[in-house]
């Protein structure tokens, strides 16, 4: 089951963090990220990769919701 982390209407830094703490927290292998901008987008997908979690993304009525992966 995929944990889901909701960052929408928060500024950055704060849905980079909650995003590399689920990464790390989570005992599954899916993480799904719901954010409002594309530089939040990029600034989760960038932590994400770092960890070592593929990122894919896709916009549902202005709101971007990323699925990350383990590898």
């Amino acid at each position: 089951m995929a944990e889901n982390v909701d960052a929408r209407g928060l500024s950055c830094p704060q849905p980079v963090l909650m995003t590399r703490q689920a990464l790390q927290q989570t005992g599954g292998d899916e993480v799904v990220v719901l954010v409002d901008t594309m530089t939040q987008v990029h600034n989760c997908t960038r932590i994400a990769e770092k960890l070592g979690w593929q990122a894919n993304y896709q916009e549902k009525d202005d709101i971007y919701e990323l699925t990350l992966r383990k590898i």
